[in-house]
C-alpha cells in the first residue's frame, strides 16, 4: 500500500505543479502585472509572496528556496508597502481564470467538483514546519468555484514545496547547490536552472565550491552520487506527501489524475510558448521516464 500511495503521489504532483505554474508566465497575467507596476517576473514574486509580504522579504526569502532573494528584494524595494503585494494576487487570480476558460477548458468541471473535496482535505493538513503553507491559508477564499478549486489544487502543491524545502534543508544544500543538483539531475545544460530563477554568480560559483567539497562535483561536474542525492529527495518528497491523497483517497486521486492530465498538456504546451521547454520541470518526465 505504501508504494501504491507513493507511486500515486508522484503521478498526481505532476497535474498539480501543471495547474498552478503555467500562469507563472502567462501574457495576461504579466499585462497586469505590468499596469500595476512590476515586469513579469517580479510581478510574478509580488503575486506568490502575497500571503507572505506582511513578514518582510527575508521570511519570504526563506519560504522561496528556489527563488532569486534579489529578485525578491527588489520587489519588497518596488513596491514599497507590503499591502500592494495583495494586489497582484488578485491580478493573478483575473489571469488564472481567464487563462483556464481560454487554453484549458475541461479543466473546469474536474476543479468544480473536486474543489470542496480538496479543501477538506487540506484543512486537516499538518501546519508545522510549512509556514507559506499556512500563510496561504490565511488569504481569503475565492467565491468563485473554478477559483476556488484552483486555490485548493495551490494549497496542495504548496504544502509539498514546503515538504521538499524541509528535505532539502535537512540535507544540508543552499538555494544554489539545490539548484545545481536539480538541474544536474534534470539534464539541463550547466547553471540552466539556476540562471532561470535569477540565482546571482557569486552564489552560483559558490555553490559549485561548496558541491566540490562534499564531493558531489568534480573535475566541473556533477557526480553520479549528486544526482543521486537529487534522486532521493525527489522519492522522498513522494513519501512523505501522500498523506492528502490518502484522506482524499488513492482511487479517487487516480481518477483526478486522469481527469486533469489532458487540459494540463495543454497548460503546458502553454508554457512552452510562452516561456520555453525547459520550464515548469516539476511537470515534465526526465528523459528516461518518457
Amino acid at each position: 500500500m505504501a508504494t501504491e500511495a507513493t507511486a500515486i503521489s508522484k503521478r498526481v504532483s505532476r497535474s498539480v505543479q501543471t495547474t498552478i505554474g503555467w500562469i507563472f508566465w502567462d501574457p495576461g497575467a504579466v499585462e497586469r502585472f505590468e499596469a500595476l507596476g512590476l515586469p513579469g517576473p517580479l510581478g510574478y514574486i509580488a503575486s506568490r509572496s502575497a500571503p507572505l509580504a506582511g513578514a518582510g522579504p527575508e521570511a519570504v526569502s526563506a519560504a522561496f528556496g528556489s527563488i532569486s532573494q534579489l529578485g525578491i528584494v527588489i520587489a519588497f524595494e518596488a513596491l514599497g508597502d507590503p499591502g500592494r503585494f495583495a494586489d497582484f494576487w488578485a491580478a493573478r487570480d483575473e489571469a488564472v481564470l481567464e487563462g483556464l476558460r481560454a487554453y484549458a477548458p475541461a479543466i473546469e468541471a474536474t476543479l468544480v467538483d473536486e474543489g470542496p473535496a480538496l479543501w477538506e482535505v487540506v484543512e486537516q493538513l499538518p501546519r508545522v514546519g510549512r509556514v507559506y503553507f499556512g500563510a496561504v491559508l490565511d488569504m481569503e477564499r475565492p467565491t468563485d468555484p473554478l477559483l476556488s478549486g484552483w486555490h485548493a489544487v495551490n494549497a496542495l502543491r504548496e504544502w509539498r514545496g514546503d515538504t521538499h524545502w524541509a528535505l532539502v534543508v535537512a540535507a544540508g544544500l543552499t538555494h544554489p547547490e539545490a539548484s545545481i543538483l536539480h538541474n544536474a539531475w534534470l539534464g539541463y545544460e550547466r547553471d540552466w536552472l539556476a540562471n532561470s530563477r535569477g540565482t546571482s554568480a557569486e552564489d552560483l560559483a559558490r555553490g559549485w565550491e561548496l558541491l566540490e567539497a562534499k564531493g558531489l562535483v568534480v573535475a566541473g561536474e556533477v557526480t553520479a552520487e549528486g544526482v543521486a542525492l537529487r534522486q532521493h529527495l525527489e522519492d522522498e518528497t513522494d513519501r512523505l506527501c501522500t498523506l492528502p491523497w490518502e484522506l482524499y483517497g488513492l482511487d479517487r486521486t487516480l481518477a483526478l489524475a486522469e481527469a486533469l492530465e489532458p487540459p494540463c498538456v495543454a497548460l503546458l504546451d502553454r508554457v512552452d510558448i510562452t516561456a520555453g521547454p525547459n520550464y515548469q520541470p516539476a511537470s515534465r518526465l526526465r528523459p528516461h521516464e518518457v
